[in-house]
């Protein structure tokens, strides 16, 4: 035991940890504080925001939607720059995003409509926050830290999904370049959603007296198993979800909350994702009025996608959309388009030109 100790413990070893390994500690400290102040994202809080937004092209964005930390967000699967990336390309195409909605942070009040306070406190953890987000290595972060990196934003995109709504009304339409955090529910969360921007857009419009009932259309390529879970009980609250039935969250639970389930096998492609749809989109518009439709437009559907597998292409991803807005102006249904997932570079360019070809053809940018 002796001679372990020795060799373990000595003269090498104690240099090593004096100057090497104690510098090292000392150093990442130091970076880790400094990054916490830097990191904070400054700007409005949703209270502060002018609620008026007729003269606005009802598209909701702020760079703070963007999740960066000096690289490192890059090591994870979902692409947390996306939204500055759609932003870039429709600007670069001419659009007038001057005249886009600026997305504001949602306040502990907005939150509390839908969430409990033991929820959000448990938000302050680190670990917490790893769980929610699969960033592991934010377990080793500053709790300030790691609100300040994955935090902050979805409560600005959760902010942004509330001011989109409230356009909705207003234009007949919107889209937030973010949010649809379908996973997370008013007293959890999972899935990269720590915030349930969904249930709380339902949630703050009553309280506004500004809607009743809801039509949610899920066609993220998962099932929505956070807002099922919310509106269990709730007949004023219409649940459309389309998901690879092969894929995570796989709640069972909750599935009865759903009044319109199409499961598809992974890798169902365009020709069976389209004659599933459809059909299934036609009969949800005969069978509810809503208010206001909740589309939950998740590009992981897409083809090559390492998490939706549903194999769907472009075009379809294109056609999709399109054929959403039909329905919701048809119907003179207000309707608010959230983003929700989608794991690759490309999902930036779909998306952009989806909000391009839904403006030839319905003239959205120019109402």
């Amino acid at each position: 035991m002796k001679k372990l100790t020795n060799f373990i413990v000595n003269k090498g070893t104690i240099k090593r940890a004096k100057y090497i390994y104690l510098p090292f500690v000392i150093i990442l400290c130091a970076f880790l504080f400094l990054a916490a102040q830097i990191t904070v994202k400054k700007g409005k809080s949703f209270a502060e925001i002018d609620q008026d937004f007729h003269k606005n092209i009802p598209i909701v964005y702020t760079p703070h939607y963007n999740i960066e930390f000096f690289g490192l967000e890059e090591f994870h699967h979902f692409d947390s720059k996306k939204y500055g990336r759609i932003y870039d390309i429709l600007k670069e195409q001419g659009v007038d995003t001057n005249s886009f909605i600026a997305g504001q942070k949602a306040d502990n009040k907005l939150l509390l409509l839908h969430h409990t306070q033991a929820y959000l406190d448990s938000l302050n953890s680190s670990w917490e926050l790893a769980r929610i987000t699969e960033l592991g290595f934010l377990r080793f972060f500053p709790r300030k830290l790691a609100r300040n990196v994955v935090l902050e934003p979805m409560l600005y995109q959760t902010g942004g999904s509330i001011i989109a709504a409230k356009a909705a009304l207003e234009h007949g339409w919107s889209i937030n370049l973010g949010g649809g955090f379908h996973h997370a529910s008013s007293e959890n969360g999972e899935g990269f959603c720590a915030l349930a921007d969904i249930g709380l857009i339902i949630k703050y419009l009553r309280a506004k007296k500004l809607i009743q009932k809801a039509m949610i259309i899920d066609l993220d390529a998962h099932q929505g198993n956070g807002h099922e879970r919310d509106f269990l009980e709730d007949d004023d609250v219409y649940i459309f979800d389309i998901y690879n039935k092969d894929v995570y969250p796989r709640e069972h639970a909750v599935k009865h909350a759903i009044n319109k389930k199409v499961e598809l096998p992974i890798y169902a492609g365009d020709k069976l994702y389209n004659s599933n749809f459809i059909p299934a989109i036609q009969q949800a518009f005969s069978e509810f009025k809503p208010d206001i439709i909740i589309y939950v437009a998740g590009t992981d559907i897409l083809d090559g996608d390492p998490l939706g597998g549903l194999g769907v292409s472009a075009q379809g991803v294109l056609e999709r959309d399109e054929l959403v807005f039909k329905y919701a102006f048809d119907h003179k249904i207000p309707i608010v388009m959230l983003l929700s997932g989608g794991y690759q570079k490309s999902n930036a360019s779909i998306i952009a030109k989806s909000i391009t070809n839904l403006n030839e053809k319905y003239g959205l940018l120019n109402k």
